[in-house]
């Protein structure tokens, strides 16, 4: 098992797990702006019990990664337009901002969960990821897609096909012999199918 404080120390490692935003909801309920797609500084400070300074810092410094990961500063006419069509809609809910908002996309967020150290609920989220991704590993180590259909195709041969040649040799009496032949043939590609899987079995437990 991989330890969760890998994800503090390896960006690409965090780069590969940005697609599970999912993870965030099943850790704690992530409450979003009215837009339902953002949150603000204190609210990604309320999602992962923290302060929002904090967050502020963790901000400062990690900008560029949370930048590219959709993290925004809004400010200006950008800024207005967002105070009119979003937060004027809930007044009592949301603090009007002066010069400045920054927002968060749930990807932005799920990137704090992996930078931010000291919150508990930011470690379950790190924790979970790489649960997923041993579990998403371990099923890709399983047997290789050929050879499932190498032992399906052998279980058909040999529990379908050569009974139906079986009942049709009893039954026939003109074409026994080209039968007869065509059933061992079949019961050829079965031996070597299974022996070709027999093989990769012995080649697997050889692994260091």
């Amino acid at each position: 098992m991989i330890d969760e404080s890998v994800l503090l120390e390896s960006r690409t490692l965090r780069t590969s797990a940005l697609d599970r935003i999912e993870v965030l909801d099943r850790v704690k309920t992530l409450s979003l702006l009215p837009n339902g797609l953002h949150v603000t500084t204190a609210m990604v400070a309320t999602y992962f019990g923290v302060t929002v300074e904090a967050v502020r810092q963790l901000k400062a410094r990690h900008r560029q990664e949370l930048t590219a990961n959709g993290m925004i500063t809004l400010r200006g006419s950008d800024l207005a337009e967002f105070k009119r069509d979003i937060l004027s809609r809930y007044p009592g809910s949301y603090p009007q901002p002066r010069s400045s908002l920054t927002l968060f996309p749930r990807r932005a967020v799920l990137n704090i969960a992996m930078l931010l150290r000291d919150s508990e609920v930011a470690r379950r989220v790190r924790t979970y990821l790489l649960d997923v991704e041993q579990a998403t590993r371990a099923e890709l180590d399983g047997p290789a897609l050929d050879d499932r259909i190498d032992q399906r195709i052998a279980h058909v041969l040999g529990k379908t096909v050569v009974p139906m040649f079986n009942a049709l040799i009893e039954a026939s009496g003109e074409h026994q012999r080209e039968l007869v032949a065509m059933r061992e043939g079949v019961r050829r590609i079965e031996q070597r199918l299974r022996a070709h899987h027999a093989r990769l079995r012995r080649l697997e437990y050889r692994r260091p």
